[in-house]
């Protein structure tokens, strides 16, 4: 039986890709300047994830978050055929973290490393990449409730979208693995894995 939570989840994604549908045709007018090396790459975004923290029940606990984007793409065209592309560092602010489901528990954080292999097979205004980033979270009380720690840290995996809407102007889709765990500063780390959807 599929979760109630993911299947909201999946419907959410798939309306979303809808919306997102009309800027994945063919427009030769908008060439996606992200991709020059130097370029900067600058946007707000808001997340969602379900997944598990002490049992198997991949709804066991929600988390929200919005935060800041800042990277810069700090290569030109690199490799061959269908590996070619350009890597992009940069990092996250996260001023909001609140999870749900469990106890309510707010927080903030920031990503130090977000790494983003954007790939130069481009289909129309749509430019795939994929990402791996990390960094530290702090929270009002102890996350999950229990022995654990106030201090997280995160690792996430992953893949997205760029649609560019404009020239230097783009908007963002992704999926990723998301994991929160205080690497046993707390009595117990129980950690948390779970599907994370990003749009910015």
């Amino acid at each position: 039986m599929i979760p109630i939570a993911l299947t909201r989840s999946v419907r959410a994604l798939r309306l979303a890709l809808l919306l997102l549908l009309p800027y994945a045709v063919p427009a030769q007018e908008h060439p996606p300047r992200l991709l020059e090396k130097g370029s900067w790459d600058i946007g707000v975004w808001i997340a969602g994830a379900t997944g598990e923290e002490n049992r198997n029940s991949f709804t066991e606990a929600q988390i929200w978050s919005a935060g800041v984007f800042v990277g810069k793409v700090v290569t030109g065209e690199v490799g061959t055929s269908w590996l070619r592309g350009n890597l992009e560092y940069g990092f996250n602010l996260v001023p909001i973290f609140v999870t749900r489901k469990t106890e309510r528990v707010y927080g903030g954080g920031f990503e130090p490393v977000v790494v983003r292999w954007i790939s130069n097979h481009q289909f129309g205004r749509v430019a795939p990449y994929i990402e791996l980033a990390g960094g530290t979270l702090f929270t009002t009380s102890n996350l999950p409730p229990g022995d654990t720690s106030s201090l997280n840290f995160t690792a996430r995996g992953g893949g997205g979208i760029h649609i560019f809407t404009k020239r230097r102007r783009s908007m963002d889709l992704a999926c990723r693995w998301f994991h929160v765990s205080n690497a046993n500063l707390g009595v117990r780390n129980p950690e948390f894995n779970g599907v994370q959807i990003t749009l910015g």
